[in-house]
């Protein structure tokens, strides 16, 4: 018999939606087999089952946002008998309750047991839609009816894209926004009326109407900008948008925070000219696209260079545990990849010291491409050695990365530019135009000082600026 928890998908993930069960109890179910779906605020993914066996039992439903490790099914031996008591108990109560005195004392009271299993689903009473934590967020933040939002996900579901194309499509406000503009408007009548009586007692001669008088003071607040626009009330709250922290980021501000109080982070820079590897991209371009489908970046090269420089810098690749730092024979690279300005997922490129630069290049975009469309499963984003980020693809010359604990350094590949360089040719020294940038690593200095650090990025520099790339291709 196996417990089947809710994995952790992704460091900061802390709960999941199950938003889809392929099993029912009492199906035989094989190992690797798929279980049910989770959508997280990172990623949708399926759970397979890790025995074979018969799904006993279900204690979360579709549409039950539950927090990581809970337990939310069990497998048992090959024609065990199912558990059938968790279904019947919530059956009871519902039909007892609702007779008593919903109908003539409270109406508002009787609706109140049957959206209360929804509401782990979605935001709003009488919607029967399955929705991830960061769906029910955007719609609960910006007062969105889930009706309204049609959904592009796997069976119609709203996917958090859907939800922001409807924001962007209709200037839905949030609701902290929404509140306050009513706030800087409703002044505006109040005076009016005030201001009327009180301006010809103390003007009479010039401002005998009234209105003349009370106009001055309020057109700046609300007339203005409505005039323009319509209905459209953006003026009065453009200065000023309350926009909440997601939870996305609130946990990310907490990893880090932890991560610095933690590690003693220092921070070494070398500059690489790139050119070495430019001639070998320039060169292998087309055919690398028609036999690959994706382009050859500057990525899977540094990568590469990375993993062979570990194998010379082993405490490079290592984690703390204690008062030990535990230095680990294999690499398992982790690519800190964007999520449309939502936050980072790291991808893991397992093994990644046994391959070689073509290999890792189909790993990355492979990875990176079902990271973006949250199709990453649990083993796939934790367990990284050693992480890098590449802060250069969004145009960054150089970035301080923070430590992704428990590892005991990152690496930061900032963006290439073309620069004038020296360069030596038979004996004499001239002045070309090269495409260069920085690599910087953040590391904690309790694994190392940094010469050992200063020492391995010179030999990842070294191998991008000598080696011939063009063999492995």
């Amino acid at each position: 018999m196996a417990d089947i928890p809710l994995p952790q998908l992704g460091e900061t993930v802390t709960e999941g939606t199950i938003t889809k069960w392929f099993k029912k109890v009492g199906d035989t179910v094989a190992a690797d087999e798929p279980l049910f779906e989770v959508s997280t605020d990172k990623v949708d993914t399926e759970v397979p089952s890790p025995i074979a066996g018969t799904l006993t039992e279900i204690r979360a439903n579709a549409g039950d946002t539950v927090p990581v490790g809970t337990v939310v099914a069990v497998v048992g031996a090959a024609g065990a008998a199912p558990v059938a008591a968790p279904p019947a108990a919530p059956a009871a109560p519902v039909p007892a309750s609702a007779p008593v005195a919903a109908a003539p004392v409270a109406p508002a009271s009787a609706p109140a047991p049957a959206p209360a299993p929804v509401a782990d689903a979605a935001p709003a009473a009488g919607s029967g839609l399955l929705l991830s934590p960061v769906v029910r967020r955007l719609l609960a933040d910006h007062a969105i009816d889930p009706a309204a939002v049609t959904g592009t996900g796997p069976g119609g579901r709203i996917t958090r894209e859907d939800v922001l194309d409807h924001i962007d499509r209709h200037a839905v406000k949030p609701v902290a926004a929404a509140a306050a503009a009513p706030a800087t408007a409703t002044p505006t009548p109040t005076p009016t009326p005030s201001v009327a009586p009180t301006a010809p007692a103390a003007a009479v001669p010039p401002a005998s109407p009234a209105p003349a008088a009370a106009r001055p003071a309020a057109a700046p607040v609300a007339p203005a900008p409505a005039a323009p626009k319509g209905a459209e009330p953006a003026a009065p709250v453009e200065r000023r948008t309350v926009v909440p922290l997601s939870k996305i980021r609130r946990l990310t501000g907490a990893h880090m925070i932890g991560s610095k109080s933690t590690s003693p982070h220092a921070f070494s820079v070398v500059e690489v000219d790139y050119s070495n590897v430019d001639r070998v991209r320039a060169a292998e371009r087309e055919r690398w696209r028609a036999a690959e489908g994706f382009s050859l970046t500057y990525l899977p090269f540094i990568s590469r260079a990375l993993v062979d420089a570990i194998a010379e810098f082993p405490h490079m690749n290592a984690s703390i545990d204690g008062d030990n730092l535990v230095v680990h024979g294999y690499v398992d690279l982790g690519i800190a990849v964007d999520l449309d300005y939502q936050g980072l997922l790291v991808p893991v490129v397992r093994d990644a010291d046994s391959k070689r630069l073509r290999a890792i290049a189909r790993d990355v975009n492979d990875l990176a491409t079902r990271a973006r469309a949250r199709k990453l499963g649990p083993n796939e984003i934790q367990g990284a050695t050693f992480t890098i980020t590449n802060n250069g693809s969004a145009g960054s010359v150089l970035t301080m990365p923070i430590i992704n604990q428990p590892q005991v350094a990152i690496l930061s590949t900032d963006a290439i530019v073309r620069r004038p360089v020296v360069v030596e040719a038979e004996g004499s020294e001239s002045i070309a135009i090269h495409p260069v940038g920085n690599l910087a690593m953040a590391w904690d200095h309790r694994a190392f000082d940094g010469a050992y650090a200063g020492r391995f990025l010179s030999r990842i520099k070294q191998m991008l600026e000598t080696h011939d790339w063009s063999a492995e291709l």
